[in-house]
């Protein structure tokens, strides 16, 4: 056969795999590996990048299995969240059919991979059965104090009535209506993840199998600060300002205050002044630009002077407050000490603001330093600064702290960028909050045994107002849990971040009823020891994820307090050098692509067209040469069948028979050396090609003289090593060739060390440095008989006539050189 029917052969083992539910997995006492790709979201279709990490995490989980591991391969769906909701509003169909539609399509597409997924530990978010155990999670985490409510700023859309996530608003617009989106005060539920900032921090140092880029990140996000918090008191008001820096050094220098326009002073502050309309505003200028925009460098900085004056606290002087847009409420303590001759954001107002530029540190020795266009952010000495001149600003750090806390003025302290998690979204398709406002009780969390609190199905989705979940009576209603007075319901759902955070445990013991996962099982899997997914997760959902952990450990219920031991980032998929979207017209169909070609070669491509960190660019003409190259392996094997080949009885081995035997235990190191570890699946691709070729050169041999056992051992050797990656074809070819288990279950192939240490190698002779005869050596032989050997060959005879040797320089393995004139 000229090609094989991928259709037909793909199709009859994916049913097989199914029918014998090759890919269950079991706990058992075997070592166990634990091979995780992050779940997708249902969208209905999937795309070539779910192809690229399916395909990845797909070849590891077969190669563990292989190599003896107890192999956990679990898949499921991250199914709740907003595109649902969205397509509820736009046509009239209600989320859950609208998911799970899409969760069947999707499910046949990942089969139609043949990827070795075990299905029967699927989870999907927006199950009862999952969602309960969410449920119980938040009331665990409420119990610990970790979750809390509190009112804070979101996103508004006037004329839809209703809030939006950060991602629903485009320039400032709602995506929905296109109206100017402004800020609302809501009371909303945290957790309260900067409990673990410190441990979160410190133990990304033992994330080893980790990209530095992703470690990198969370430390940034993370943001920790060291430095004091100093207190300035208002003149005639009652209460003291704090603000923290990094650079308690610098204080003599702050020349004026910036409060966030929508910190709870600045109402206060200028109540019945000149400055209240202003500031009014001003503020109702910035309801409309994101905490992103307002903080971005290349937004310009805009103040105004509320009339007010702040105290030095060391040095006296009346320090003007200011309101601006580059500070935010939620940040910090929503008010910064602005000291402009060594920060250059502070600087740059200053000079449009005429505020007074006074150093206070400079460089060693430069007596006549003055701030001009940019800031001195360095170290140095210490000026301007009363009793601590001339102190180097190491020093003065301290001494300042000292002098501030002996005058209750202020602390050393620690600060940290991040913020708690804010988990409150306002909308249906989620994870029902299971809290219970009574008037009697106050807030109330529903009781264990009552979970899960489902979500109703008289609701109505308008796109606006407040959560679609406050249009049913019958779900807002309730007894208090407390005191059976009538209560109501919370009516925010939790973030989808929540469900992400935790479902790779659930996958230890997806299908218990009792518990939200045995500790046992969970301890036995527990952690990942392969994550895999995109860069774009690097700090929420992987810094969730190992808050949770850390979490739930304290609480007892796991004994690791990190999820993954090794992350890989997989590339993008690109096409034409841009990432795949439908608004590019670049996008590649999987489906046409298994059509055309078969799954085989789709993954085949994806692996080996690009190491699975980097970027990978689409090319039709390599996704024709990974088809061509199976085929070639199917003729390979179908002609040794027709001749014959693989049959025959035990013979000494001749040299070809040796080069064989060589480059079988070669290719055998390197493909196991390329997947074990490294992830080189390009480089494994490339190296069974290598031996495909050797194995062509070594049949054209005459036929009485081939070795059939040897060759035969060279076909078993490209399908088992190939296997993991084109796993249809090879399983047709295994059986083929007479094997009756499925090459799944087969050993990985091992190499034998004396089998791959050659006997003879070649060298090159060469005079004056130009190659000119190459020469077959045993591998012992010296420097002195390389010499002697290149000095008696008859070719280099002819061409040494007549010239005079300067010298022989031998490299014993590689070459000889000499020299003439």
């Amino acid at each position: 056969m000229a090609t094989y029917d991928y259709k037909k052969i793909e199709t009859k083992w994916q049913q097989k795999w199914s029918e014998k539910k090759l890919f269950a997995t079991y706990n058992e006492d075997d070592p166990k590996y634990y091979v995780l790709e992050m779940f997708p979201y249902p969208s209905g279709k999937i795309h070539m990048g779910h192809v690229r990490n399916y395909s990845i995490g797909d070849v590891v989980a077969r190669y563990k299995k292989m190599k003896g591991f107890n192999v956990l391969h679990p898949m499921g769906w991250d199914a709740f969240g907003l595109p649902a909701e969205n397509a509820a509003i736009k046509n009239g169909i209600h989320p859950a059919i609208w998911t799970k539609q899409n969760i069947e399509d999707m499910k046949k597409q990942l089969n139609s991979l043949g990827l070795s997924y075990d299905w029967d530990r699927e989870v999907a978010t927006c199950n009862e059965d999952y969602y309960k155990w969410t449920q119980w999670l938040f009331l665990q985490f409420y119990n610990k104090g970790l979750a809390y409510k509190k009112e804070s700023r979101v996103n508004w859309c006037p004329s839809c009535e209703t809030v939006l996530a950060n991602e629903q608003v485009v320039g400032g617009k709602c995506e929905r209506c296109d109206s100017a989106v402004g800020k609302k005060m809501l009371n909303q539920w945290y957790f309260k993840i900067t409990d673990y900032a410190e441990k979160l921090l410190e133990d990304i140092q033992l994330l080893e199998g980790w990209p530095n880029k992703v470690k990198i990140m969370q430390e940034n996000w993370i943001g920790k600060s060291v430095g004091g918090e100093i207190e300035f008191t208002i003149e005639d008001f009652s209460e003291t300002l704090k603000v923290f820096t990094t650079r308690p050094d610098t204080v003599f220098g702050a020349t004026y205050m910036v409060l966030a326009p929508e910190h709870p002073y600045v109402k206060d502050l200028v109540k019945d002044t000149e400055y209240e309309e202003l500031a009014k505003a001003f503020v109702d200028k910035l309801q409309h630009l994101s905490d992103i925009d307002r903080t971005s460098t290349d937004t310009e900085k805009e103040g105004l002077f509320i009339g007010r004056y702040c105290i030095n606290p060391l040095s006296g002087k009346k320090v003007p407050i200011y309101i601006a847009n580059y500070v935010l409420v939620d940040y910090g303590t929503g008010a910064i000490m602005a000291v402009p001759a060594h920060d250059q954001r502070d600087l740059d107002f200053a000079r449009k603001y005429d505020i007074e530029v006074l150093p206070v540190i400079k460089p060693q020795g430069d007596e006549d330093f003055e701030i001009k266009d940019e800031a001195y952010t360095e170290e140095g000495m210490m000026t301007n600064s009363g009793d601590f001149n001339g102190l180097d600003s190491k020093a003065a750090f301290d001494k300042i702290c000292d002098l501030l806390e002996k005058n209750g003025k202020g602390k050393r302290t620690i600060s940290y960028r991040l913020r708690d998690w804010l988990l409150s979204r306002q909308r249906y398709w989620g994870t029902p909050i299971p809290i219970v406002y009574c008037d009697t009780c106050g807030i109330v969390p529903v009781k264990e045994e009552d979970l899960p609190v489902n979500l109703p199905l008289d609701v109505k989705f308008t796109g606006a107002g407040l959560s679609p979940l406050t249009t049913s009576e019958s779900y807002i209603h309730t007894p208090c849990p407390t005191c059976g007075k009538l209560a109501k319901r919370e009516t925010d759902t939790m973030d989808t971040f929540v469900d992400s955070s935790w479902y790779f445990l659930r996958y230890t013991d997806a299908k218990n009823n009792d518990t939200v996962f045995d500790k046992k099982a969970v301890n036995y899997w527990m952690p990942v020891d392969q994550y895999i997914g995109g860069v774009e997760h690097a700090i929420l959902h992987l810094l969730y994820s190992r808050f949770f952990t850390k979490v739930l450990k304290d609480l007892e219920l796991l004994d690791v307090d990190e999820p993954f031991k090794n992350l890989l980032t997989q590339g993008m998929v690109l096409k034409d050098g841009a990432k795949m979207s439908k608004s590019k017209g670049n996008t590649v169909s999987p489906e046409e692509i298994i059509e055309k070609y078969g799954a085989d070669t789709a993954r085949l491509f994806v692996l080996f067209a690009a190491p699975p960190e980097r970027d990978l660019e689409w090319s039709d003409q390599g996704v024709e040469g990974c088809s061509r190259f199976l085929n070639r392996v199917w003729r390979l094997v179908e002609e040794a069948l027709a001749n014959n080949m693989l049959e025959g009885a035990e013979k000494p081995l001749t040299k070809e028979d040796k080069d064989l035997n060589y480059m079988i235990h070669k290719t055998i190191k390197r493909v196991t050396e390329d997947i074990e570890g490294r992830f080189n699946f390009n480089t494994a691709v490339s190296g069974v090609m290598e031996l495909v070729n050797d194995l062509y050169k070594y049949k054209e041999i005459d036929k009485n003289s081939l070795n059939n056992l040897l060759f035969k051992q060279g076909i078993e050797t490209v399908i088992l090593l190939l296997s993991p990656f084109a796993p249809h074809v090879t399983e047709e070819l295994w059986q083929k060739i007479g094997y009756k288990t499925s090459a799944y279950l087969m050993e990985w192939p091992e190499y034998d060390p004396q089998a791959i240490v050659k006997e003879d190698v070649e060298i090159v002779i060469q005079i004056n440095g130009k190659v000119r005869e190459k020469m077959l050596v045993p591998l012992a032989t010296s420097k002195e008989e390389l010499e002697k050997m290149a000095g008696e060959s008859e070719k280099m005879k002819q061409l040494l006539e007549g010239k005079e040797i300067v010298r022989v320089v031998a490299i014993p393995k590689k070459l000889v050189n000499i020299v003439v004139k």
